[in-house]
């Protein structure tokens, strides 16, 4: 690099931001549950808050008729929660009434959603008409849709056709294994259908994160993926560092920061042990294959 923020860096940072406050916006306006000490002050039961991604990979697909469970994987192209989203309160399973089958298959289930999932899907769509122009207002229009212009001219260079949300990643953090359905674009294809001002900033840097980060992973040396890559191994060096200070030094969780260190260790690439300097904290050093 030439000491610019690398590419997936800023798209990350950008689409983090975003779905911040799309987050936001949604628990203001949709009655929730969080704890039985977090409830929604509008009402004392609802479902429980659930995050942009929940409605990108499943509930935007759900109309009136529902949606079997093996085609929302196809249309979706990425895992999702159903067993959370069933929990929480916005979705049912329901078996084909002309399925005379005693236990069919989850697969071949309808997926319908609850009285709560469908004022989901409306303040999603609420949300998704006011973020955007509030960001327009906030970083100037011009700023805004030149940050489109770019996005979109990329997306229509991509040589596969990815979806419009970043995926629920897979074994090993792997963005390729969260993802299924994405055909080669065929060279002078068709692009996208939906034009540029039909797509959201939201899937636009999806998409563009996605991208990148299949590519990288497809082209990639080793088998680390580019979420372990970018929230562990940037912040760690030939020296040991305290496992308190990664999620302050990488701003993720320490649930993901476990994760993926639990991966490093499996691949021989990193080593959690106790503090050289003699305090009761655990550090975590890179072996030579880390460091490599």
């Amino acid at each position: 690099m030439d000491g610019r923020t690398p590419l997936p860096t800023l798209l990350s940072q950008t689409l983090v931001a975003y779905i911040i406050e799309l987050d936001n916006e949604f628990e203001h306006r949709m009655p929730h549950r969080t704890t039985n000490h977090g409830r929604s002050p509008s009402t004392s039961r609802g479902p429980w808050l659930a995050s942009v991604a929940m409605w990108s990979t499943c509930m935007r697909f759900v109309g009136e008729e529902g949606l079997r469970v093996r085609d929302r994987a196809k249309v979706a192209r990425t895992r999702t929660n159903l067993a959370g989203l069933r929990r929480w309160g916005y979705i049912t399973l329901e078996r084909d009434p002309a399925d005379w089958r005693v236990a069919p298959p989850e697969a071949d289930l309808i997926i319908h959603t609850t009285a709560a999932g469908r004022q989901a899907n409306e303040t999603w769509r609420e949300v998704f008409d006011v973020i955007e122009p509030r960001w327009r207002q906030r970083f100037g229009a011009t700023q805004v849709d030149a940050l489109r212009d770019a996005l979109s001219a990329l997306n229509a260079r991509f040589d596969m056709d990815v979806p419009d949300c970043l995926p629920v990643l897979g074994n090993g953090l792997s963005t390729r294994d969260g993802v299924s359905g994405i055909e080669p674009r065929r060279p002078g294809g068709a692009v996208p259908t939906n034009t540029p001002e039909d797509v959201t900033l939201y899937a636009l840097l999806s998409r563009t994160l996605l991208a990148f980060a299949l590519v990288f992973e497809r082209e990639s040396a080793s088998d680390v993926a580019l979420a372990v890559g970018s929230n562990v191994l940037r912040v760690l060096d030939d020296g040991s560092t305290r496992l308190r200070d990664l999620p302050r030094l990488s701003g993720v969780s320490k649930e993901a920061i476990a994760m993926a260190l639990g991966l490093l260790e499996r691949q021989g690439m990193a080593v959690v042990a106790g503090d050289p300097d003699g305090s009761r904290f655990k550090t975590v050093r890179l072996t030579e294959l880390g460091l490599h």
